[in-house]
């Protein structure tokens, strides 16, 4: 629904827009959505387009800029508004590897046309559904202009001064191990005031904030949905542009970024060349309560599939021995006993990492996937992604980057009966490496190869795009546990209750986690020692979503861990029809349900310095008893006519429910 809005509400925006210009606002156009309860406005400063999104009529993005820049001019000032259409967009969609199989998207479009000296030059599209805010940019030819190059952004959030952030800060160019930053492998901070800017870099995507809820003024609010929450990130980025970041601004003010000129060894540039007509990609903001974060599908709502699937592809648990035994592992010997292990657990994979080539070598990678084969197990190999752009020297390298070498080898992966790959140390954000992902996606596909990338940049709808895309990592994951005892002390705080609220929302996260050994080492007696709960380990199977999930278990783990643990991480499934979001708040705790076919799974932990004490509402169990894992044993809990069930999350602890 679009209109001019009344006297009232353009007295309000114009006080907003004082703040950044002197400048007078004219026209607003607004569209809703489906429920009302988010509105957008579109508006226009001195020439300069803008736009404000309010939740029950709060504001928690005030008039914020619009628009880019090229080589070929200014699409961000001296505009004039034109044409503004408005219709109802929906999509229904089956996605067998994201949080949610069975999705039906609904929302209101606008599309606003903006010209330049009579000439239409630019498009604006706002995509508005019940949780999520969605825009994007077409730049049209110029006269005879049929190609530019996309500078940068003028995309800003302007949020309220009181909002705090939950954030990851970009790292440096080719800092960290080899050189391979960045890769998003930031620690998130927690309730940061708004106005800073990360280590002076900016911020990942994507990017969470609280805002204090104001008294509400509609009828439409509702009890228990203080404060609001904001989630800023992007999608459908491929090889046609740059994957951004957030830039932080005093005043709360964030705008887009590009990537930085020192990443990937400066190879590359940090603009976009780009063809007109040319559309970027989707900023989205998902706002409202918590529920409405951790449940949306925003990032695969607004793409499509790029190609099709070769084949049906098979997803499922795995094993791999390298985050407990590391490089030395990685041996014939090893492997086969993990093969081993993982037919045990009934699992579906094992994960052979770095060093493969010349530890095993080619011929036996072939007898391993023979091997593997008569076990029901199928293997991913580690790649190095690495021509020229950072120092790993971790092998097999130099044939990712080579479309030679890399259609070649994966023609012997097909031809020897490889299920997939991971590969490793991108570090960067450039359009060429943009590009660089998607060929390998494509590449993978003829060969029948699923793929998970590591060391590397957020996924940004992928799964919808890319069928054989199974995970990303672009997260501290569980190879800092093996290398940091801080790490492990502050697991549960820094991931359990953090990744289910920023990271894992837009993307499948390949984290590797679930160990059940005491200590991240092969004898299971030295190095980092775990000091979370054996529960915890359960419950980050369900909380942590990717539909391949190579867990941090050990054959030994058969003899030396609790029985009913083992046999829940045989059961657990990795694909999911159906989540709901239960309670928490990120760094705090967190409990959400996840449903795989008819059997619904309970999990949360806790990282408060006291055992947690909840009563859970759970409506989507059955009155009676459900299967309990709390405090090291499994027991029946009987949950009440309401449907709640009173418990006690111990710190570091986890707690699952299965019925």
């Amino acid at each position: 629904m679009i209109h001019k809005i009344n006297e009232m509400r353009k007295l309000i925006v114009l006080c907003c827009c004082a703040c950044l210009s002197s400048s007078s606002v004219w026209s607003a156009d607004v569209v809703t959505s489906p429920d009302g309860r988010i509105a957008v406005e579109l508006l226009m400063r001195d020439g300069s387009p803008c736009y404000q999104v309010s939740y029950d009529g709060q504001v928690v993005v005030a008039p914020s800029a619009l628009g880019l820049t090229t080589n070929v001019g200014d699409y961000g000032h001296g505009l004039s508004q034109g044409k503004v259409t408005t219709t109802d967009v929906s999509d229904e969609y089956e996605l067998s590897t994201i949080k949610q199989r069975h999705v039906k998207y609904e929302a209101r479009q606008l599309v606003a046309e903006y010209a330049r000296e009579g000439q239409h030059v630019m498009d604006v599209t706002f995509r508005v559904s019940n949780r999520d805010v969605a825009f994007r940019y077409t730049l049209l030819p110029r006269r005879d202009t049929r190609s530019c190059v996309v500078t940068g952004e003028l995309t800003q959030f302007q949020l309220p001064a009181a909002a705090t952030g939950f954030l990851a800060p970009q790292s440096k160019p080719m800092t960290g191990f080899a050189r391979t930053a960045p890769s998003y492998e930031t620690t998130y901070g927690i309730d940061q005031p708004v106005g800073q800017n990360g280590w002076g870099n900016g911020y990942t995507f994507p990017c969470l904030f609280r805002v204090p809820q104001a008294q509400a003024p509609s009828k439409q609010s509702r009890q228990g949905e203080t404060p609001l929450w904001l989630l800023v990130s992007e999608t459908g980025t491929d090889g046609s542009y740059v994957g951004c970041r957030l830039l932080g601004q005093s005043g709360g003010c964030y705008q887009i970024g590009f990537p930085q000129e020192g990443e990937n060894n400066g190879w590359g540039p940090t603009s976009v060349q780009m063809a007109l007509p040319g559309t970027t990609p989707w900023r989205t903001i998902t706002v409202g309560p918590l529920k409405n974060i951790v449940e949306t599908t925003v990032p695969w709502d607004l793409v499509q599939p790029k190609y099709e699937a070769s084949r049906q592809y098979d997803y499922g648990k795995g094993s791999w021995s390298w985050i407990i035994g590391m490089d030395a592992s990685c041996n014939y010997d090893e492997q086969r006993r993990y093969i081993d292990f993982s037919a045990q657990m009934g699992y579906r994979s094992v994960l052979i990492d770095a060093l493969w080539d010349v530890q095993i070598g080619r011929d036996r990678i072939a007898e391993l996937a023979r091997y593997a084969r008569t076990k029901g197990v199928g293997l991913y190999l580690w790649y190095n992604s690495n021509g020229a752009w950072n120092d790993a020297p971790q092998s097999p390298k130099g044939i990712m980057d080579n479309a030679t070498r890399r259609k070649q080898e994966m023609r012997w992966m097909k031809e020897v009966g490889i299920l997939g790959i991971k590969v490793d140390f991108f570090g960067g954000d450039k359009q060429p490496m943009m590009k660089l992902y998607e060929d390998i996606l494509s590449d993978a596909n003829d060969a029948g190869l699923m793929v998970i990338f590591h060391g590397c940049t957020l996924p940004r709808g992928w799964e919808r795009m890319y069928p054989n895309y199974v995970a990303s990592e672009a997260i501290l994951a569980s190879e800092n546990l093996h290398f940091s005892q801080g790490f492990c002390d502050n697991e549960a705080r820094d991931c359990g209750t953090m990744y289910p609220f920023t990271r894992n929302v837009v993307g499948s996260m390949d984290f590797g986690g679930s160990a059940l050994n005491k200590y991240y080492s092969a004898g299971n007696n030295r190095g980092s020692q775990r000091r979370t709960t054996d529960v915890y380990a359960l419950a980050t199977a369900v909380l942590f979503q990717s539909s391949v999930q190579h867990f941090a278990l050990a054959p030994n783990n058969l003899t030396d861990a609790p029985a009913w643990a083992v046999d829940f991480m045989k059961q657990v499934p990795t694909t999911w029809d159906e989540l709901r979001f239960i309670d928490g708040y990120p760094g705090r705790y967190v409990v959400l349900a996840r449903r795989h076919a008819d059997k619904w799974y309970v999990a949360g932990v806790n990282a408060t310095a006291q055992p947690m004490k909840l009563t859970l509402d759970l409506p989507m169990l059955s009155e009676g008893s459900a299967q309990l894992y709390l405090n090291g044993q499994v027991s029946a809990a009987k949950l009440t006519k309401k449907k709640t069930l009173r418990v006690e999350i111990p710190t570091n602890g986890g707690l699952v429910v299965v019925q």
